[in-house]
């Protein structure tokens, strides 16, 4: 029955997984249903507290007892009332709310093998950027809908090499989904309308994740996980529809019906975090990351044709850091308070920032609770605010297209999370490094 509870579970997980998007720095999230939407991250590599560390630093499944499952559930909301700009000559609107309400899921189970070496398994979605404007926008010739996730799968061992040293790691296979369309100005015949352009593809990349972690003495910890990049290659035959005379001119070039291969790259990423015991009632967590997003904008396209043309267009991307800071406090022997502060650095400039990926700094701040409703279960409820402020957008691709600019007023996102936590043995409900007994 346990079983089959667990696989229901991550059947939701892969559906609720896709739509994953982000506003944010970049396009890795760390919110994806877990407990660290009220820590804004801080102690990723380092809190080693339930089943979702197999993922965020391997080796620290070396101090969980006996068996553990992690399920989240997770709803992001994105207010606004959309882009505030102007196309010259073509005109639009704001094209709406892009994003809305976003449903979002995770699991993640543990599983002893003996007191030092421990096996898992993760589903989660953690990266990518979903947007979908409507109808008349105003970068209608730039992107009507941009969609690019990634569904991880994590299968993770650890040993624990001494009582203060362990090492842990294993493959992370991503499915990624990407799904572009964009109007298209049919100038000719006058009256005629826009066309579209429509490409999407399902693709499959391998990496890698490996993390240390060190306990120099009891209640503090220090963590390091490395992800390795993971190449995913998508391909398409673009799909044209209701195109005027430039559908004719396309097709007399033989342009149309070709495929189209696109070779991104997921950036590797390292985080450094701490983890430190101030009493048995008080806990204090940092972090500090790096992404490789500048590689991520080197994108790898080729044209079938009849004479094959390959290239790499390179975009002004930028590596990205992140910071985070955050704490917990034993209310009594039944709640547990959490929160976080943490700041992530852009992976684009002003100049460069486009209508398919309207991203920025932002400032996270996160605050939740854990209750304790029996030894071997425990609930979190965690809610985290993150603020982007304005996303000022210029693009002027030509005269087809129309010279665009404007801004997203006050970018934010709302962050609800709820966890439950399952021990064979019970679970960790520190600071204290206290283990519950089922």
């Amino acid at each position: 029955m346990r079983a089959k509870v667990l696989f229901a579970w991550l059947s939701v997980t892969v559906l609720l997984a896709i739509p994953n998007i982000s506003i944010a720095g970049g396009l890795f999230m760390s919110e994806f249903g877990t407990e660290d939407v009220a820590l804004a991250g801080a102690g990723w590599a380092a809190r080693a507290q339930d089943a979702s560390t197999l993922y965020k630093n391997p080796a620290g499944m070396s101090l969980l007892e006996g068996n553990q499952f992690q399920g989240g559930l997770q709803a992001l909301y994105f207010p606004t009332g959309g882009f505030d700009g102007t196309n010259v000559p073509w005109g639009g609107n704001g094209g709406g709310n892009p994003i809305g309400i976003v449903p979002g899921t995770s699991a993640f189970y543990v599983h002893s093998l003996s007191k030092d070496f421990k096996v898992g398994l993760g589903v989660l979605g953690n990266f990518g950027l979903g947007l979908q404007y409507e109808q008349g926008f105003v970068g209608r010739y730039y992107v009507k809908q941009a969609t690019m996730v990634g569904i991880t799968f994590a299968p993770v061992a650890s040993y624990r090499v001494s009582e203060k040293f362990s090492i842990g790691g294993g493959p992370n296979v991503m499915l990624g989904y990407m799904k572009y369309t964009a109007n298209i100005n049919n100038l000719l015949p006058i009256g005629a309308g826009d066309g579209q352009i429509a490409v999407k593809d399902t693709a499959v990349g391998v990496g890698g994740q490996v993390g240390v972690l060190f306990e120099p003495k009891k209640g503090s910890r220090i963590g390091v996980t490395y992800y390795s990049p993971i190449k995913i290659n998508f391909s398409d035959t673009p799909t044209f529809s209701d195109l005027g005379t430039i559908g004719t001119i396309l097709q007399n070039n033989g342009l149309l019906n070709r495929r189209i291969d696109l070779g991104f790259t997921v950036p590797q990423r390292v985080i450094l975090s701490g983890y430190h015991e101030l009493t048995d009632r008080l806990a204090i967590m940092a972090n500090f990351g790096w992404d490789n997003w500048s590689r991520f904008g080197d994108v790898e396209v080729s044209v079938n044709t009849a004479n094959p043309t390959s290239l790499t267009t390179v975009s002004n991307y930028n590596d990205t850091y992140h910071v985070a800071l955050g704490g917990q406090y034993r209310l009594n022997p039944e709640w547990l308070l959490n929160t976080g502060f943490a700041y992530d650095s852009s992976m684009v400039s002003a100049a460069n920032r486009q209508f398919a990926m309207p991203v920025g700094a932002t400032y996270k701040f996160g605050l939740g609770a854990d209750w304790l409703v029996r030894p071997n279960v425990k609930l979190g409820f965690s809610y985290e605010w993150s603020y982007i402020g304005d996303l000022s957008i210029a693009q002027n691709r030509g005269p087809l297209a129309g010279q665009v600019s404007g801004h997203f007023n006050n970018a934010m996102m709302h962050f609800f999370a709820l966890t439950v936590n399952w021990g064979s043995q019970g679970v960790t409900f520190g600071p204290g490094g206290e283990k519950t007994s089922s």
